[in-house]
């Protein structure tokens, strides 16, 4: 377990998580918001995509106990900090993506505790001095919930993301360590 955090518990993925993983990132619904609806994943590219690769710490999120989406979290490397503009900092930066994958949870609040509780957890355990995301510009729900939980607009990335065949731009959010001083 990384963390539980009141009603939210964020584990690493399992191998059992597979078919969990595969049935939400085949979801329109899901995809819609997250990968694109051009991109079903299948059980090879659940694989792929979420098991083979050492560079993120991938998780499932639980709520009382049912397990109802997906969170990552990882440093920012030199080629992203770069790109997003950090190159003057050595500070510790961690970018953080999400999705709840069960719709039933959606619009109910869970979203920001999940992200406040991993914002928290990344500051206060991880010792981050920014957290940061790249939402599409376009997800005007999921920017209301980020900046609820403290996150700030801080630089639009023109064109960046490659959604259902479409170059999309997306916001560079920020909430950083000072933020949770004051």
């Amino acid at each position: 377990m990384i963390y539980k955090n009141d009603k939210i518990t964020v584990r690493s993925i399992k191998e059992a998580d597979l078919q969990l993983l595969a049935d939400w990132l085949s979801n329109p619904e899901v995809l819609q918001y997250y990968e694109g609806r051009d991109r079903p994943h299948d059980l090879k590219m659940v694989r792929e995509r979420f098991y083979l690769k050492d560079d993120e710490t991938r998780c499932i999120v639980e709520y009382e106990g049912q397990a109802i989406g997906y969170i990552q979290f990882y440093p920012l490397e030199k080629d992203s900090r770069r790109e997003y503009g950090y190159t003057d900092t050595d500070g510790s930066i961690y970018g953080t993506d999400q999705f709840i994958g069960e719709p039933r949870y959606w619009n109910r609040g869970i979203g920001k505790k999940l992200v406040r509780s991993m914002r928290d957890y990344l500051i206060h355990q991880r010792k981050a001095d920014k957290v940061v995301m790249d939402p599409q510009a376009w997800n005007d729900r999921a920017l209301a919930c980020y900046e609820q939980c403290g996150f700030i607009k801080k630089k639009l990335l023109k064109q960046h993301e490659l959604h259902e065949g479409q170059l999309r731009d997306c916001w560079l959010i920020e909430y950083t360590a000072e933020s949770a001083l004051s």
